[in-house]
Formats: structure tokens, C-alpha cells, sequence
């Protein structure tokens, strides 16, 4: 029976009573597919069973890795791993030097010294390539799903296996001149092996002669310098790429390919010179040749790695378990580490390979893992219960969003990516913080304001017929003063449409800039000292020239708050008047403490007047001035109307004003009230030019 339930019976053929089936690779579930039938060497034993002729019966692990275990990636980095976990003796290839028989060399020269800083090549001459891989490596090559080609590459992927280091053949006779190991140049073009043709990006790095680029460096060769059936002399490579030289390349070609994977992850840096050693001695064995020497550019120190301090304390406090001394020098000497003891616990030099272990808490997760998890007890946390009070005069968040909702308004999370042109026509002059790996290209920039992102929400609910939009959103916005990245908490919220819902038994109005005004109001009111702030009209590049006002506390500029400007509007495409306000919450997050004032038993007093000041001069202006006459009878001040019009002079405007008075220990008597009414009027008089309107 062949795989797949398919049993061999007895037939004739052609006449000829036939006992058996020649099969193929595929037939016999070797590979999915095969051209014909599977041939045997001239010296397979006849009789021996199949299975055992293959060594059939084996086992296949097949192993999953997480991103950042590169080293894993070859059989020797899993033998590492198995032998720290079983504590079991590595036994690697036996790998020795070949010795050149040709001083037969290709000049190397890496003008990327960053992306590339190790090299190495060597020349072989006079190879078969017509030879036959064995059969051994044939069939470890199938079993881990790498299908045979010819010698050459069988090797360079063997390698690629055995050492994880990516390899790759040129075919000499190809070469024009040297090695170039540069960036590539605009308008170059290059024929992949598997017949694709790219269009070299100007950032991508490529292997080249002094003619044209041969392979995209740490992805795939070029198929006009691969090596071919007429090859006879051969150059073998072995480089070192900075794995974020090559991270993104691959996929931005629509590429994935064995060498891509293992480069974007990490290689040992220290190998290249031993792949060359190993690739030559397995292609002596095959196929014949006569190497030169070998040829190695390092620039720097590549596989130098920084030694890290180990505390033992540290080790305890971490994983929950005291580890002996001894299991931790174990775990890490196992693992390929160098370790040197101190006072208080090791200076430990992790192997090239592990791109992954570059601070102490890698030391312990490596500890931890191999000393194992199930011989780590679970122990109940302690955790000490010391409650806080909180702070009196701290702004909350959440009350001032129960707030917004109390007063119709719905929160709202934006993206925190928006368009460029939308962040400069919001919030124009202002550094931008540009994302270097957008989601989309009007995803690219983090948002320097939150209106933009309530503005595109309103503008969404428009357009399906929503005419009346209540929205508040807080989070953080992102700015960019130089080299330095600010980002800041803040509240933000936008009202358009009419200031309450269809009804009957009230007459429909819009809202207006001073019901955000009076919305924002209780806002700050919740700090306990709504006083602290003022309102001073100010230009903003956003809002409307006559209707934007600056937020201040004291004399910090907290936020702002105004009508979006017709203009903005227009090119935003909307249609609606937006009143909108934005204010930091570290500014305000300090208010005052509530106190207690006694209640009086007397009554009170209201004396209203209407004063005529000019028309730049506001309410706050008036209040701040009655104010700085510091009686102590005056409760409150409200301002009951304004009006413009006949009998009131060309930039006047009268102001009806109501004063509270009230004394706590008497009633007030009329000649006080008097004499402060006197006073009210001579300081607005003094000080803002008003006049008592007839």
C-alpha cells in the first residue's frame, strides 16, 4: 500500500504480467510533487528495505519560534537550547579549515559599512556541476521542506540549516570587476532568481559588481549572475546585515524568502568566515573544485556585545524563588554566556547570536526558562493596603465628565493619526509629530489639537442628518518644539445646531457662543474656585476674528474657546456654525478648598443701575472693578441686560447691572447702601470711563 490507500496489484502491461510499480517521489508521499521517477544511486543495495535505506523511520519536530529568537533559527541554536534545558553535551559538525590551493580573489568593497559591516567570499574553480547531491543531504534538505536543485545551492541551503547563516552563489564568469556592497541607485532594475523584476528602491541594499547590482542583499540573488548548468568557477558569500537594514525590505517587494526571515531577526555575526569554511569542505565532497582563499572585510567589532551586571537579589525579587548559585552559572554557561563572578553576582557576556539579551531582566527571563517555570511555586502577593485620601483641591476627571453628560453632551474617541492637511488647516504654525510607519498617508501625523477629530465627527453626523451635535472628548494631543516631543492631557468639546431639542413649548434657538461660554463655566466650577478664571478676547488662526476668547487662570493661558472660522469651515465643508472650546487638565487641575461661610439672618439689598461704557469694554471688566473696592457688603453682582440702539451712542453700549448687598451681624442701612452706590459709580467712572445712563 502507497499513501494515500493506494494498493499495488498485480497487472499486465503491454502483454507482460507485471509484480510491482516503479514510483515516484510524490507516489511514494516524499514530495508533493515530481517530474518522473525517483531514481536510487548505482550503489543502493538491492533487497534492503526501503525504509531503512532512507532512514524513514524519524522524527520530525516541527518548532514554532517567537520573533526575537533568531538563533533558533538554525540547528545549531536548537542544540544550544537542548542542551541547556536537558543539560545534555552539544555535538557540533566537525568543521575544519580548507586550505587554498589558488591565491584567486575578488576585490570586496562595502560602501555600506553600517548596513553590512562583515563580508566574506571566496572563489571556487573548476567545480562539476553536474555532480549529484547525496542522497543524505537530499533528503534532510525534503524534510525540512527544502526542495533539491542542483549541488551548489543544496549546500547553501544545507548550511543555511545547519549554522542559520543565509549563503549565496555567484557564477564568476558573471562578475564584472569586484564586490560592491552599496545602496542602490536610482532607476536600477534587477531580475530576481525566481524571474520577477524589480525596481530597486533608493534605500535598498544590494550586492554588486562594477557594472550592475547582482542580488538584493539579504533577500534573493539575481538571476542573471546565478549559478547555472555551464557554471564552472564559483563565488561563495557570507555576510553580516543589520537586521534593520533589512526589516520591511522583503515585504515591500512582496518577498518572503528563508534568507529574508533569519537577516530581519539577527544572525551570529561571528559565523560568516566559518559558513564559507563549512560550504567549501561539504562542495569538495560533491563536487570538486579548487578553492582560493578567503576573503573577510570586517569593519569594526560586529559581534561585540556589552557585558551586563547580574544581581543576585535581583534574580530572587524578579522570578519569586531563590535560584543556587550554581544552577544560575549553569543555565547561563549552557546557553553560550560567558560569566565572571562578583561580590553580589555575575558580569555576563552574552553569545553574538542573541539579539535578544541586552539588559539584566533578559538575564533572568533566560534563568527563569531554564531552570523552568513549574519549579517556580505560586505564592499569594502581599500586598500592603495603605488607602488614599483624595486630594480635596484635585480636579476630577470623572465628575467633569458626568458633567458634560449632565448637560447633553456625548463623549466622543478620536484617532489620535489625522490627515496632514486637516492638522494644518486646524492648527496652523504648529510642529507636527509625522509617524514613520503611517497606517495610511491621511493617518500620517499625530494630532497637535482635538478638534480636528471632533470637527470630522460632527461634519460625519451632518451629513446623516444629525442637526443638532453635542460632543466632548479628553486625551492628548502631541506637539513638537524643536527636537523635543510635548504631549499634553486635554478637554475638549463641540456644540452646533440649536440649543434644545425640537419642542412645543419653546422657541427653537441656535446655539450661541456664550452657551458654550456658560457650559465650560460649570466645568471650572467644579475646581471649588470658578474665580480663578477670566475670559480675554484674543485672534485665534481657527476661530472666528469677533468670537474667540483666550482661557486664563491667572495669568497662564489654560485654553480656548470661540466659533470656527467661517473660512476654516467652508473648506472643511461644513455648512453649520461650530462653537468649540479646548482646555489643558494639568493647567486646572488644582482648585480650592470648599469652605463653609455662616449664613446671615438679614436681608439683603438689590440696587440695580445701567452704566454706558464703550463697546470694547466687557462685563468682566466691570466686575473686576466694583470688585476692587473690597466692601465686604457686596454678596454679588449680576449682569440682567445689554442693549445697543436709539438714544445710546455710536460705539456705547449700556450695561444693566444688579447688586447684591448684605451684611452678616445687621441690617444695612440706606445712607451705607448710598455711599456705596457712590463709590460703584465714581470707580467705573475713574477707571472705564462709564456714565450712569438717564
Amino acid at each position: 500500500k502507497l499513501p494515500g490507500e493506494f494498493k499495488i496489484k498485480k497487472a499486465k502491461l503491454r502483454g507482460v504480467q507485471s509484480m510491482g510499480m516503479i514510483c515516484s517521489a510524490s507516489e511514494l508521499g516524499l514530495a508533493e510533487s515530481s517530474d518522473g521517477i525517483m531514481p536510487l544511486p548505482e550503489d543502493a543495495p538491492i533487497g534492503m528495505d526501503f525504509r531503512e535505506y532512507l532512514s524513514l523511520d524519524d522524527s520530525i519536530i516541527d518548532i514554532d519560534l517567537t520573533p526575537d529568537r533568531g538563533d533558533c533559527l538554525g540547528i545549531i541554536g536548537l542544540a544550544r537550547e537542548v542542551s541547556a534545558l536537558y543539560k545534555a553535551e552539544v555535538t557540533a559538525p566537525k568543521m575544519k579549515k580548507v586550505r587554498a590551493v589558488n591565491e584567486d580573489t575578488v576585490s570586496v568593497n562595502v560602501l555600506a559599512k553600517k548596513a553590512c559591516p562583515r563580508y566574506a567570499c571566496r572563489i571556487i574553480k573548476n567545480i562539476d556541476i553536474s555532480a549529484e547531491t547525496p542522497l543524505w543531504m537530499k533528503e534532510r534538505l525534503r524534510r525540512s521542506d527544502i526542495r533539491s536543485i542542483d549541488p551548489v545551492v543544496d549546500v547553501t541551503n544545507y548550511v543555511l540549516l545547519e549554522l542559520g547563516q543565509p549563503m549565496h552563489a555567484f557564477d564568476l564568469d558573471k562578475l564584472s570587476g569586484g564586490i560592491k556592497v552599496r545602496l542602490s541607485k536610482k532607476d536600477e532594475k534587477l531580475t530576481l532568481l525566481d524571474g520577477k523584476v524589480v525596481e530597486l528602491a533608493k534605500d535598498s541594499l544590494v550586492i554588486a559588481d562594477n557594472k550592475k547590482p547582482l542580488a538584493l542583499a539579504g533577500i534573493m540573488g539575481g538571476e542573471g549572475s546565478g549559478v547555472t548548468s555551464e557554471t564552472k568557477d564559483i563565488l561563495l558569500e557570507s555576510a553580516f546585515f543589520v537586521p534593520t537594514a533589512i526589516i520591511g525590505k522583503a515585504r515591500g517587494y512582496g518577498l518572503h524568502t528563508d534568507s529574508s526571515h533569519r537577516f530581519e531577526r539577527g544572525v551570529d555575526p561571528s559565523i560568516q568566515a566559518k559558513a564559507i569554511e563549512r560550504a567549501t569542505e561539504l562542495l569538495l565532497d560533491i563536487v570538486g573544485g579548487k578553492p582560493g582563499p578567503v576573503v573577510d572585510v570586517v569593519d569594526g567589532e560586529p559581534a561585540k556585545k556589552d557585558e551586563i551586571k547580574l544581581r543576585r537579589d535581583r534574580i530572587a525579587r524578579i522570578l519569586g524563588v531563590e535560584i543556587p548559585d550554581d544552577d544560575v552559572v549553569d543555565c547561563l554557561t549552557r546557553l553560550g554566556m560567558k560569566v565572571k563572578k562578583l561580590k553580589d553576582g555575575w558580569k555576563v557576556l552574552p553569545p553574538a547570536c542573541r539579539f535578544d539579551i541586552s539588559i539584566e531582566v533578559d538575564l533572568i527571563e533566560e534563568i527563569g526558562r531554564i531552570y523552568g517555570y513549574e519549579n517556580i511555586p505560586s505564592n499569594t502577593p502581599y500586598i500592603p493596603m495603605n488607602m488614599e485620601l483624595p486630594v480635596e483641591t484635585q480636579f476630577d476627571l470623572d465628575k467633569a465628565k458626568s458633567c458634560m453628560a449632565n448637560l447633553g453632551y456625548q463623549e466622543v474617541i478620536t484617532y489620535s493619526f489625522i490627515d496632514p492637511k486637516l492638522a494644518e488647516a486646524v492648527a496652523p504654525g504648529v510642529g507636527t509629530v509625522t509617524l514613520a510607519n503611517p497606517i495610511s498617508a491621511d493617518m500620517s501625523e499625530m494630532r497637535p489639537s482635538l478638534w480636528p477629530g471632533l470637527i470630522s465627527c460632527a461634519n460625519h453626523n451632518f451629513s446623516r442628518q444629525q442637526t443638532r451635535v453635542r460632543i466632548f472628548e479628553t486625551g492628548l494631543q502631541f506637539c513638537k518644539h524643536g527636537d523635543e516631543i510635548v504631549q499634553e492631557s486635554i478637554l475638549a468639546a463641540l456644540v452646533a445646531g440649536d440649543i434644545a431639542e425640537e419642542q412645543w413649548g419653546q422657541a427653537g434657538r441656535s446655539v450661541d457662543f456664550f452657551d458654550l461660554k456658560a457650559d465650560l463655566e460649570n466645568l471650572l466650577r467644579l475646581g471649588g474656585d470658578l474665580s480663578a478664571y477670566s475670559f480675554e478676547a484674543v485672534e485665534h488662526d481657527t476661530l472666528h476674528p469677533g468670537q474667540s476668547a483666550q482661557i486664563l487662570k491667572g495669568d497662564e493661558v489654560v485654553g480656548h474657546i470661540g466659533m470656527l472660522h467661517p473660512q476654516l469651515a467652508a473648506e472643511l465643508g461644513v455648512d453649520k456654525n461650530l462653537y468649540l472650546f479646548e482646555v489643558k487638565l494639568k493647567a486646572i487641575d488644582e482648585g480650592a478648598l470648599p469652605a463653609f461661610a455662616p449664613l446671615s439672618k438679614f436681608p439683603s439689598i438689590r440696587r440695580d443701575i445701567a452704566i454706558l461704557v464703550d463697546q470694547n469694554v466687557d462685563f468682566n471688566s466691570v466686575r473686576n472693578c466694583i470688585l476692587s473696592i473690597g466692601s465686604e457688603i457686596l454678596r454679588d453682582i449680576l449682569l440682567f441686560d445689554v442693549y445697543t440702539g436709539d438714544k445710546i451712542d455710536s460705539g456705547r453700549r449700556s450695561l444693566a447691572l444688579g447688586l447684591i448687598l448684605q451684611e452678616t451681624s445687621r441690617t444695612l442701612t440706606d445712607n451705607e447702601v448710598d455711599e456705596f452706590m457712590e463709590e460703584v459709580v465714581k470707580r467705573l467712572s475713574d477707571e472705564l470711563g462709564a456714565q450712569l445712563r438717564d
